[in-house]
C-alpha cells in the first residue's frame, strides 16, 4: 500500500465550516481515503486505481450556492502521511478528561490519554462524530463489557473502550491502512484486549457483543443495521455516528425495524450521534 500512486485534490472552501465537513461527508461517500485539512478548505486523497474522470460527479455541494469551492489536483507519489499528518495534527482534549494525541506532543494532565499516529487513518478526535463517540464512551459504563468498534479507523474508540475497563473488544476497519494503523495504536496504548480486524460485516457471523460503536456513513449504517442487530447481546448498547440530523429519520426507522429503542441524542455542528438500547 505504501507505493500506491495518489491523487490529491486541493480544495477551496467559502464559508470554510461547515462547508469542509460538509465536503468530506460527500468525498468519503465517492471513495477518497484521507484529508487534510487547511486554511483554505482540505486536500483529499484518493488512490489513482480507484479514481476516474467523474469522481466528483455525485459530490452535491459543488452546485452549492450557498458555498464558493474551487479546486485543483495533482497525481502524489509516496506521500509521506506522517509529515503531513504531523504539520496539520494537533491534540484535543473532550470535557476535560480524555486527550487524544501524537506521540510527539506533550504528556497532558487528563484521566485518559490516547497516543495515536493517525497516519491517513479517520478518527483523531477532531470530527464531530469521533468526538461525539468519545464523550458517549466516557460517560457510559463498559468494564467487563465485550465491545465492537465497526469501522474503527485509527483505532480510538477501541483504545479508549479498553481504558474504560471493556473486554474483549474488536476493532473492524475494510481499509487496509486502516487496519494496519489500528494495530500500531493498539500497541502503542499497550492494550491487551483489542483484536484488530480486517473487513466488513461480513467478518461478525457469529460474533456477540453487548456495546456496538459504528461510526461510518448513513448509507453503510442503513446497509449493515440488521447485522449490528442480530450481534448486539440482549440489553446491549448501539451507538452510531457519520450522518447528520436531517437522516436521523431514516436511521430511526431502520433501527426500530430490528427492536431498537432510541435513548439518547448528541449533536456537533450538524453531525449527530445516536445512543440506541435492545
Amino acid at each position: 500500500m505504501a507505493n500506491n500512486t495518489y491523487i490529491g485534490y486541493h480544495f477551496k472552501v467559502s464559508p470554510l465550516q461547515p462547508g469542509v465537513e460538509i465536503l468530506i461527508a460527500e468525498l468519503g461517500y465517492a471513495g477518497f481515503e484521507s484529508f487534510v485539512e487547511t486554511d483554505e478548505g482540505v486536500i483529499a486523497y484518493i488512490q489513482k486505481d480507484e479514481w476516474n474522470t467523474d469522481i466528483l460527479s455525485d459530490i452535491q455541494i459543488l452546485d452549492s450556492d450557498e458555498f464558493e469551492i474551487s479546486y485543483s489536483f495533482e497525481d502524489i507519489e509516496q506521500v509521506n502521511w506522517n509529515e503531513e499528518w504531523e504539520k496539520n495534527f494537533n491534540p484535543i482534549t473532550v470535557d476535560d478528561i480524555c486527550t487524544v494525541r501524537a506521540p510527539f506532543h506533550d504528556k497532558p494532565n487528563t484521566l485518559y490519554d490516547i497516543v495515536i499516529e493517525p497516519k491517513m487513518s479517520f478518527g483523531t478526535g477532531h470530527h464531530e462524530t469521533t468526538h461525539m463517540m468519545i464523550q458517549y464512551i466516557l460517560k457510559n459504563d463498559l468494564k467487563n463489557k465485550s465491545v465492537l468498534d465497526m469501522g474503527c479507523g485509527t483505532g480510538v474508540l477501541a483504545i479508549l473502550a479498553e481504558m474504560k475497563g471493556a473486554k474483549p473488544i474488536d476493532a473492524v476497519d475494510y481499509d487496509n491502512w486502516c487496519y494496519l494503523n489500528s494495530i500500531e495504536n493498539v500497541e502503542r496504548n499497550n492494550c491487551k484486549h483489542i483484536t484488530v480486524i480486517e473487513g466488513d460485516a461480513s467478518v461478525l457471523k457469529n460474533k456477540t457483543y453487548d456495546i456496538i460503536i459504528a461510526n461510518i456513513n448513513r448509507n453503510i449504517l442503513l446497509n449493515d443495521m440488521a447485522v449490528y442487530a442480530s450481534c448486539l447481546n440482549k440489553n446491549g448498547m448501539l451507538l452510531l455516528s457519520g450522518f447528520y440530523n436531517t437522516d436521523i429519520p431514516v436511521i430511526q426507522q431502520e433501527c426500530e425495524k430490528h427492536m431498537l429503542k432510541f435513548q439518547e441524542k448528541l449533536e456537533r455542528n450538524q453531525w449527530v450521534s445516536l445512543k440506541f438500547l435492545n
